[in-house]
This record gives C-alpha cells, structure tokens and sequence, in this order.
C-alpha cells in the first residue's frame, strides 16, 4: 500500500519531532519511530478506526498527544493531518479538497 502525505501534514510531522527533539534529546526520534509504527498499525487494518468525517478516520497515537487523520484510498492511505490534541478541531478540513 501506498503512503502519501499531504504536504501540510508532512511538515507537521517534521515540525513536531523537531520541538521534541529540542525539549530533550533523542524524543524527537521517539516521536519519529511512535508515528512509524502507528502507520504500520493503520497499514494492516485500514478500515479498523472509526470514520470521524468524509470518509477520513482517526488513529490516536498511545504515547504523544497526537491523532493521525487519513484516508483510505483503493491502493493508497493519504495522511492528511498529524494533529495534536489542543489544535482546533477543524483546522485540517480544507485538506480534503486536495
């Protein structure tokens, strides 16, 4: 299966490793390697979390106060978020044009 990130939740994630890089040394590759498994996670059970809009479904990370958005497509998973948890709710949406 695919993965394609949106360019936007691909730079969250970056951002994201690189402030916990910066709070203590070696968190950001923590946070790195959480999301990895999350996506091998979400990779063999695709359909497994709950939809929440749009056919986009969540994935909430153990760890980090982080969700993955995403969605299933027919040979592909496309990342459209890597939320934290005090983000505004919405302000992912507009990714699902694109």
């Amino acid at each position: 299966m695919q993965l394609i990130y949106h360019p936007h939740a691909e730079a969250e994630l970056i951002e994201s490793a690189q402030y916990y890089e910066q709070q203590l040394n070696g968190l950001g590759a923590d946070f790195l390697e959480t999301i990895d498994a999350a996506i091998l996670t979400i990779e063999d059970a695709p359909t497994r979390w709950a939809i929440v809009e749009s056919n986009v479904r969540r994935y909430i990370l153990p760890r980090f106060p982080f969700a993955i958005y995403y969605r299933v497509l027919p040979d592909a998973l496309r990342i459209l978020a890597i939320k934290h948890h005090s983000r505004h709710p919405d302000y992912w949406r507009y990714r699902l044009e694109g």
